[in-house]
């Protein structure tokens, strides 16, 4: 009996020694990839973590003179004013749809630019193909932005060829109405062709001999790529998906910024470029902040909503 209680006694202590020494082992073994991986940790830490603490900003009224420890708690305050701002439905919504539109309409040609992509079967015209598509990431957003003014400006060559449908020029950069679509084709342009790296690899990996059994079987393109190729990239297609929709409020300041003008700015005033306004050059740092957290939060909320929908429609289709 004493020996069996003593063996029950030592069996966790066992097991504990044992789960240590494994993870002796395996730091050991892999001590070079984790020192590998130590200055990535580094930096995330430093410019991730730490400026976090610069969100306290946003419930006191901060002071530069004083500084954020010794600057009065404002609460809830500038959270309040901006959701009861007549600014707040116009900024929110303008984000909002600018965000959804560019993933409704963005999201699916990355995909079809990779599907096609992958019907390529000389290596040297894909590669030129390729090297077409993925060119314009490489162009600085200011430059993208100054395109656009020479070539949407009611002199440009796209005007010119408006006036001579319609009569008259569009006025493209000064009228709200074309500011979305204007700043999603650009977007689509620009992004689209780097953004279908990703599906090409997977596709890379699909296994030749199924297209070609399915060709025997008689399937035409059409069916190969609905029941072979899409179903490759789907796990992908899923990951990319809940990283942007838990992304869609966190448009990129600089192009709404570089493109906005006083006459449509009912389109283009978006919650990053008022953050820039009201913070930098007006300097309410905790207004600022306020806004910047509150767009923030809802990111979060929307990452983990997506998340939990797809997580759940992918079970019920049994892909994991």
């Amino acid at each position: 009996m004493q020996n069996s209680a003593q063996t029950g006694k030592s069996g966790p202590l066992i097991k504990q020694k044992q789960k240590a020494s494994r993870g002796r082992g395996t730091f050991k073994k892999n001590g070079f990839l984790y020192l590998l991986l130590m200055p990535a940790l580094l930096l995330t830490l430093i410019f991730k973590y730490v400026p976090m603490y610069g969100a306290v900003i946003a419930f006191k009224e901060f002071s530069p003179i004083r500084g954020i420890l010794n600057s009065e708690w404002a609460g809830f305050k500038y959270f309040e004013k901006f959701l009861l701002s007549p600014n707040f439905e116009v900024i929110f919504m303008n984000t909002l749809k600018l965000s959804f539109y560019g993933l409704l309409f963005g999201f699916p040609i990355p995909i079809l630019l990779a599907l096609m992509l992958n019907q390529v079967r000389k290596a040297g015209a894909k590669k030129n193909i390729q090297l077409f598509l993925y060119a314009p990431n490489f162009v600085s957003v200011v430059v993208i932005a100054g395109m656009l003014f020479i070539f949407l400006s009611p002199t440009g060559p796209i005007n010119a060829i408006a006036t001579w449908i319609f009569g008259q020029p569009l006025m493209f950069m000064t009228d709200p109405a074309y500011f979305r679509w204007v700043y999603i084709l650009s977007d689509i342009w620009a992004t689209a062709g780097w953004a279908s790296i990703i599906y090409v690899a997977a596709l890379a990996g699909v296994d030749p001999e199924l297209h070609n059994a399915a060709s025997l079987d008689g399937a035409s393109l059409m069916r190969r790529i609905w029941h072979i190729d899409l179903p490759t990239i789907k796990p992908i297609m899923a990951i990319v998906f809940i990283l942007a929709a838990g992304g869609i409020m966190s448009i990129g300041f600089e192009k709404a910024y570089l493109l906005q003008t006083s006459m449509n700015l009912p389109s283009s005033e978006i919650i990053a470029t008022y953050v820039y306004k009201v913070g930098l050059q007006s300097g309410d740092y905790s207004y600022s902040a306020a806004v910047g957290l509150f767009n923030s939060v809802i990111n979060v909320i929307l990452l983990l909503t997506v998340n939990f929908v797809v997580k759940k429609l992918n079970d019920n289709q049994g892909l994991y």
